[in-house]
C-alpha cells in the first residue's frame, strides 16, 4: 500500500463544525496494515514541577515534526498531547517513521535532558486486543485539518508502550532528526477572560458510550455557545518579542550536528529580522505578516479528540467552575474520568515547514503544566 497516506487519509472528508466531533459517521477505520505511533515524556510531572514546560512541549512537537519531515510533507494523521504525541502511518512509510522516532528520542535525551518513550503498535495488534482506531479530519480553518481519533486504540497503544511493549530504542548518541520548521518564537499568551483551563476527559472503562457521548457534547455545546470561553490565541495573534524566550530550543532543534553557538547566532539573527518584519508589518515578497498572523490564529490546535476530549480554553473562572461541576457529576455516575488544570497563560509551539504556505501548524498547551497536569489530576481522581 505504498502512498497509503494519500489514498486513505487524504480521502477522508473534512468536517468543519466541532459540534460534530462525536458523530461516528465522521470516523473511518484505519487499514489493517497501518501502524500507530505513540510517544510520551517519562516523568513529565517532575519536569513540569521544575518549570520545564517549554522543553516538554518541544519534545512532544518534535515527534510530529520529525515524522512529517521524514515523509517529505506527505499528509498523515497525528495529534499533539502536550507531553507527547500520537500518529498513524501507512506501511510504505513505516521504515522512515521508525528512524525518525529513534532519532527524536536520542535528540530529546541529548539536547533536552528528558526521556522520550516511543512505540510503534500494529493496528492488527490493537484490534486483536478488542479495541479499534478510527480517524476523522477536523478543519479549524480552510488552511488545514487536524486528525481526531476514536475507538480506544490510542489508549491501548499508550498503555502497551508504558508496559514496555512495541517500544523502540533511541538512536545512537548524537543522532539528529530533521526538525526543520520546529520553533517556539512566540511568547506566552496571557488569559484575557480570567483563566486558561486545560481540560482532559476520558471514558470510564465499560461506561455506556451513549452517556459518554452526551457528556462530551454537553461540554462542547457549553463552550461553543458561551461568550465566556474561546480560543486562547487573541485575534491579533500571540505576543512576539525580541529576543524570544524559546530561542535556545529552536537552535538545538535545527543545528543538525553543527555548532550550537553558531546555530544560536543564526537563530537570533533570523528572530530579529522576523521581529522587525512583524513589528513594522513589512511585506516581504508575497509574504504578508498580517495574513500570516491571521492564519496562526485560525490554525491553532487548541481542541482535539484522541480517545478523549482535550481542550485549552481561555474562559472566566465561573465557566471553568461550571465545566468542572458538570464533569464531576458525570464522574460520580461512572461515565468519565477527567482532569482540569488552571493557569494564567497558554503557550504555542509551531511547526512551519514554509511560511509561504497556509498550512503551518500551531500546537497550544497551558503555560503552567497544561495537558500533563490535567492528566495528573485525572489519574489522581481515578485512584
Amino acid at each position: 500500500m505504498e502512498g497509503g497516506s494519500e489514498i486513505f487519509y487524504g480521502g477522508i472528508p473534512v468536517f468543519r463544525s466541532f459540534a460534530r466531533l462525536m458523530d461516528p459517521a465522521m470516523y473511518s477505520p484505519l487499514p489493517d496494515d497501518w501502524t500507530v505511533g505513540v510517544a510520551d515524556i517519562v516523568e513529565s510531572t517532575r519536569a513540569i514541577a521544575a518549570q520545564r514546560y517549554k522543553a516538554v512541549n518541544m519534545a512532544g512537537a518534535a515527534v510530529i515534526a520529525s515524522v512529517a519531515n521524514a515523509l517529505e510533507g506527505r499528509e498523515f494523521p497525528f495529534v499533539f498531547g502536550g507531553d507527547g504525541a500520537s500518529f498513524a502511518i501507512a506501511p510504505g512509510d513505516l521504515g522512515k517513521a521508525r528512524e525518525a522516532l529513534a532519532a527524536t528520542a536520542s535528540w530529546v535525551r541529548d539536547d533536552l535532558d528528558l526521556v522520550l518513550r516511543v512505540a510503534l503498535v500494529p493496528v492488527v495488534a490493537i484490534r486483536a486486543a478488542g479495541t479499534d482506531v478510527r480517524v476523522a479530519r477536523f478543519g479549524p480553518s480552510a488552511n488545514l485539518s487536524y486528525a481526531m481519533f476514536s475507538g480506544g486504540g490510542l489508549a491501548f497503544a499508550d498503555a502497551a508502550m508504558k508496559r514496555g511493549e512495541f517500544t523502540l530504542d533511541p538512536a545512537p548518541p548524537g543522532t539528529q532528526p530533521d526538525l526543520s520548521g520546529l520553533s517556539c518564537r512566540f511568547e506566552e499568551i496571557p488569559s484575557t477572560r480570567g483563566v486558561i483551563v486545560s481540560v482532559l476527559v476520558m471514558p470510564v472503562a465499560g461506561a455506556d458510550p451513549a452517556a459518554f457521548r452526551k457528556v462530551i457534547e454537553d461540554v462542547i455545546a457549553t463552550v461553543e455557545t458561551s461568550p465566556d470561553a474561546g480560543r486562547p490565541v487573541p485575534a491579533s495573534g500571540p505576543p512576539l518579542r525580541f529576543p524570544p524566550q524559546g530561542m535556545d530550543y529552536e537552535a538545538r532543534a535545527t543545528r543538525r550536528g553543527g555548532s550550537l553557538a553558531m546555530r544560536r547566532a543564526v537563530v537570533l539573527g533570523f528572530a530579529f529580522w522576523t521581529f522587525v518584519v512583524f513589528r513594522l508589518g513589512l511585506k516581504v515578497g508575497t509574504f504578508t505578516p498580517k495574513r500570516y498572523l491571521q492564519q496562526v490564529v485560525e490554525n491553532s490546535d487548541f481542541r482535539k479528540y484522541d480517545d478523549g476530549l482535550r481542550m485549552i480554553l481561555d474562559c472566566t473562572g465561573e465557566l471553568a467552575a461550571a465545566l468542572e461541576q458538570r464533569l464531576a457529576a458525570a464522574a460520580a455516575q461512572g461515565i468519565v474520568r477527567y482532569g482540569l488544570h488552571r493557569q494564567d497563560a497558554a503557550m504555542m509551539t509551531c511547526f512551519t515547514p514554509s511560511v509561504m504556505r497556509a498550512d503551518h501548524v500551531h500546537f497550544i498547551d497551558g503555560a503552567r503544566g497544561g495537558y500533563a497536569s490535567a492528566a495528573t489530576a485525572l489519574k489522581a481522581s481515578a485512584a
